[in-house]
């Protein structure tokens, strides 16, 4: 299967698409039902944080969204075009000032939901790279 490649503005409304575009490749492929929610949630996550966190919600602003086949299952990597961000002033999202906030937990979901998670920020914006195995 060769890669696929979707572009959408920084629209939140985007993610029914996103949704629809992963679910398209995660039903040709190995996963189990739990798998493909794991891989829908860590999407969703990590769209959502670059539209609004990443591209500030700006229109003119686009995310990435590749997904390719490995040998061990499947990777995704999503991109931004923001101006990064410094990971070591994100808040811990388990501590108890943190707890009951309204966002602030996509990175710690993504990371437990996948395989493999790494996140690259550079001045031309931030790139999430992920992995689900079979």
């Amino acid at each position: 299967m060769k890669p696929n490649r979707l572009t959408i503005p920084s629209d939140p409304k985007r993610l029914v698409q996103v949704d629809k575009f992963a679910e398209k490749i995660t039903r040709r492929l190995k996963f189990s039902d739990d798998q493909r929610d794991d891989i829908a949630i860590s999407l969703s996550e990590a769209v959502n944080n670059a539209i609004i966190h990443g591209n500030r919600a700006d229109p003119e602003k686009t995310v990435t969204i590749e997904i390719l086949p490995i040998e061990e299952g499947l990777r995704i990597i999503v991109t931004d075009q923001g101006e990064g961000f410094n990971m070591q002033q994100v808040p811990d999202p388990t501590s108890p000032e943190h707890l009951l906030a309204e966002s602030g937990r996509g990175l710690l979901i993504i990371h437990h939901l996948m395989d493999r998670v790494e996140v690259k920020v550079t001045k031309k914006g931030t790139r999430v790279e992920m992995e689900k195995h079979y």
